[in-house]
């Protein structure tokens, strides 16, 4: 996550920005959002096909529709588009990806959800 640091997440959860799915005391999951954007939703393989994806996005939506009332943008990894296709956002274009703070640019999907 480019120069991230432990503190860059543990202040968006103090502010309740960051909505976090612990298992055992391990993450294996998070969402967080500004209005009109879901920025990052991640989860662990091994954690992935139980529905956890699925609620973190519901709660990611509900995140980004505070203060907003257009569409919902995200921008998905090329292995996640089907994901997001399945949960109703629809593939607008592709590009880079522009939230990186650092590293090797990767191709990502730009999509929305009404």
């Amino acid at each position: 996550m480019g120069q991230r640091t432990p503190a860059f997440y543990e202040e968006l959860i103090g502010k309740g920005r960051m909505t976090v799915c612990q298992r055992a005391g391990e993450v294996v999951g998070f969402v967080d959002a500004d209005p009109g954007e879901i920025t990052r939703l991640f989860v662990l393989p091994e954690a992935a096909g139980g529905g956890l994806g699925r609620r973190l996005l519901e709660i990611g939506i509900a995140q980004a529709r505070l203060g907003h009332s257009g569409p919902i943008r995200l921008e998905a990894t090329i292995n996640a588009e089907g994901f997001y296709q399945k949960c109703g956002f629809r593939s607008i274009s592709r590009g880079l990806f522009t939230h990186g703070l650092g590293g090797d640019p990767i191709e990502i999907v730009h999509m929305e959800f009404e």
